[in-house]
């Protein structure tokens, strides 16, 4: 089964991505801020991470660089998943190591193909 960690500071984010992505078979876990995850990816590498932009503690730009930066073996798949939509931030997240990006609020459909798109559907 394959596994994605969603990262995003709002429960109610969080929880319709686990549902979304559990209908698709995906082995869901979950974190509130960059540092959560980055200690859930030294931990065990999911296959793809579904990633918020501003979050507290530590952002998704931030998080996204010490990933790179980290001592994780296998790097996940990254979808930034965010209400920013400019395509200067498109292009920062992609030239930062993001392999996606989707816009909230998503839908099934919407985050299936983007999962496709990277290769983990």
């Amino acid at each position: 089964m394959k596994t994605c960690l969603v990262v995003d500071d709002s429960k109610v984010i969080r929880k319709v991505a686990r549902h979304i992505l559990e209908t698709l078979n995906f082995e869901v876990s979950e974190a509130g801020d960059g540092r959560e995850a980055l200690e859930s990816c030294l931990k065990s590498a999911p296959d793809v991470i579904l990633l918020d932009w501003n979050m507290p503690v530590m952002g998704g730009m931030d998080f996204l660089r010490a990933l790179r930066e980290s001592a994780v073996t296998r790097r996940p798949k990254v979808v930034f998943c965010t209400t920013e939509n400019g395509m200067a931030y498109i292009r920062a997240a992609i030239e930062a190591g993001a392999d996606e990006y989707v816009m909230k609020p998503f839908d099934r459909e919407t985050l299936e193909s983007k999962l496709q798109i990277v290769g983990v559907a």
